[in-house]
C-alpha cells in the first residue's frame, strides 16, 4: 500500500488497488490489488475512492468475487461495460484511518517507504523506495549509494525496524548490498 495525502480533505489516504480492466458487460472491474490483504479491503459493503487521491469519488463494493488472486467487483453506480471502461487505470484509495493496526513485528508497506536504512555499523544504505513480494517474502527496495539493493525483510537481516523513527537498521549477509554494483574491471 502507497500513502497520499487528499488535498480536498487533507486526510491521509492508502492505495490498495488499481483498476486493471472491466469484466464481463455489466459494469464488473479486475482489480490489481496494492495491499496484503486483499480480502479485507475488497468486500462486499467496502467503501473506495476511486481516482486520483486529491480528486477520488467515493464507490461501494456492491458484489465481489476472485479469480487467481485478483478481486472482480462491481461498483455502486457502475451497471454498463461503458461506465466500468471509463475507470480503467484508476486507483483505489482508501482512508488510513480506516485500517486496523497491525500485531508488533508487522507493517503496513506505508510505514515502511521513506525510511531510513543504515547497516549495523551506522553506515547509511539508502531509503526504501518500496516494498515487494508477499507477507511471507516481503523485500525492501533500498535506493542508495549502492544503486537499488532488495533487502529480504526478515529478522535475521532487519534487525531494528522502527517506522515510527523512519529507520530500519539492517545486518547484510556478505556481497547483499553490493550485488548491484556495476562491475570492476581493470582497464584495457
Amino acid at each position: 500500500m502507497s500513502k497520499a495525502d487528499n488535498d480536498s480533505n487533507h486526510e491521509h489516504m492508502i492505495l490498495v488497488g488499481r483498476i486493471a480492466r472491466t469484466h464481463g458487460n455489466r459494469g464488473q472491474v479486475i482489480v490489481n490489488p496494492e495491499t496484503d490483504f486483499v480480502e479485507e479491503r475488497f468486500k462486499v459493503g467496502q467503501v473506495l475512492l476511486v481516482g486520483p487521491a486529491d480528486r477520488s469519488s467515493e464507490k461501494r463494493i456492491t458484489a465481489v468475487r476472485f479469480h487467481q488472486g485478483r478481486p472482480i467487483v462491481e461498483l455502486e453506480g457502475i451497471s454498463t461495460m461503458n461506465d466500468a471502461e471509463l475507470l480503467a487505470g484508476a486507483e483505489l484509495w482508501v482512508p488510513e484511518a480506516s485500517i486496523p493496526p497491525l500485531p508488533p513485528g508487522t507493517f503496513y508497506r506505508h510505514d515502511l517507504v521513506g525510511c531510513e536504512v543504515r547497516d549495523d555499523r551506522d553506515a547509511l544504505v539508502g531509503r526504501v523506495k518500496a516494498v515487494e513480494g508477499t507477507v511471507e517474502r516481503s523485500l525492501l527496495v533500498v535506493d542508495g549509494a549502492h544503486g537499488e539493493v532488495l533487502i529480504p525483510l526478515v529478522a535475521d537481516i532487519c534487525v531494528r525496524v522502527e517506522p515510527a523513527a523512519g529507520v530500519i537498521v539492517v545486518h547484510p549477509p556478505d556481497g547483499l548490498l553490493n550485488a548491484n554494483e556495476p562491475e570492476r574491471r581493470p582497464p584495457g
